[in-house]
């Protein structure tokens, strides 16, 4: 009987600590195929496909996972969903063809890069009302905030520049004048450093956002691959900082900089044409968008490698993972 007894309770106790972690949701959405494609974590195999409205392209969550936030670029506006029932509830006022957006650390407001008529719109999500309108340079597309929430970065195009913005007074504090086509823009968790990746300039430029300075510009090199094919755009950074990672468009391939050097350490071959990237909440695991292979590769963190790939639907752009 005590043998009996015993075996149970190890059975327990084992069962206990084998309980699977916790599953994410993955959104990706499909610039070509109007969808967001829902994909479990967990199990990493696609659960559902929704209407995204035209052309989706930037995507983001609130801090608690419970909204779903889309630019419908060829519809003029932010589509939002219940990530529950995963329902269109309403929609935002975003300006001409919103690409990419950030939201405020605390969830509210909402800043959109506008690129037609070359603004950063400021939207209230609770209100659904513009709060500003902020002029910036010529194409804006990249957006980016600081952990205090106190400075948002927008990137223009055809200025090539990063505009440094006050989120109080709504006012351009710094210009900083970076490489030709800057896509995209992200601080560090501690907000001490700043990375813009330039399209076209083939670089990456590192940014002192207090001085407003770039402190060094990250150069890329593949063998067999042409200089112009290596075009940075999505960058994702580890909390601690220590590992930097930066999409490189038609290269296929992910950079993985080391983020005390600043120098790469190695290049990690994805799908084709990777564009935007998200980590898991726990960072073990970093997703890409594979805008021409129409998938994700899953890249295990910690190994430094790719373990997956998984379909989704047609030209992936962006991607986000819910926090629980």
């Amino acid at each position: 009987m005590r043998s009996r007894l015993t075996a149970l309770m190890a059975a327990t106790a084992l069962s206990v600590f084998a309980l699977p972690a916790v599953a994410n949701t993955i959104y990706v959405s499909n610039e070509k195929g109007n969808t967001i494609t829902i994909i479990d974590s967990e199990t990493l195999e696609v659960t559902g496909t929704i209407d995204a409205g035209a052309r989706p392209r930037g995507i983001t969550l609130s801090p608690d996972g419970s909204e779903l936030y889309v630019c419908a670029s060829d519809d003029d506006t932010v589509n939002v969903f219940d990530t529950k029932t995963l329902k269109r509830t309403h929609t935002l006022p975003s300006g001409p063809d919103p690409e990419l957006f950030i939201l405020h650390p605390s969830g509210n407001p909402l800043y959109i890069a506008n690129e037609d008529d070359n603004i950063v719109t400021v939207v209230d999500v609770k209100t659904r009302r513009v709060l500003a309108e902020i002029p910036v340079g010529v194409e804006p597309e990249g957006m980016g905030i600081s952990p205090d929430g106190k400075v948002v970065v927008n990137t223009s195009e055809t200025t090539n520049m990063a505009h440094f913005i006050n989120t109080e007074t709504y006012e351009i504090e710094q210009n900083v004048l970076v490489d030709q086509r800057p896509r995209y823009a992200h601080f560090t968790a501690d907000g001490s450093r700043l990375y813009v990746s330039s399209e076209i300039g083939g670089t990456v430029a590192v940014i002192d956002p207090k001085a407003g300075e770039i402190t060094k510009k990250i150069e890329f090199a593949v063998p067999g691959i042409l200089p112009e094919a290596l075009q940075p755009v999505g960058i994702k950074v580890t909390k601690d900082g220590k590992k930097v990672f930066v999409a490189l468009g038609p290269a296929n391939r992910v950079a993985l900089i080391n983020g005390e050097t600043l120098e790469v350490e190695k290049y990690l071959l994805v799908g084709q044409r990777v564009w935007q990237l998200a980590f898991s909440p726990d960072q073990k695991f970093l997703y890409t968008t594979n805008g021409n292979s129409n998938d994700i590769s899953v890249i295990d963190v910690e190994k430094e490698k790719v373990i997956k790939s998984i379909q989704v639907g047609e030209q992936p752009w962006g991607v986000v993972v819910s926090p629980n």
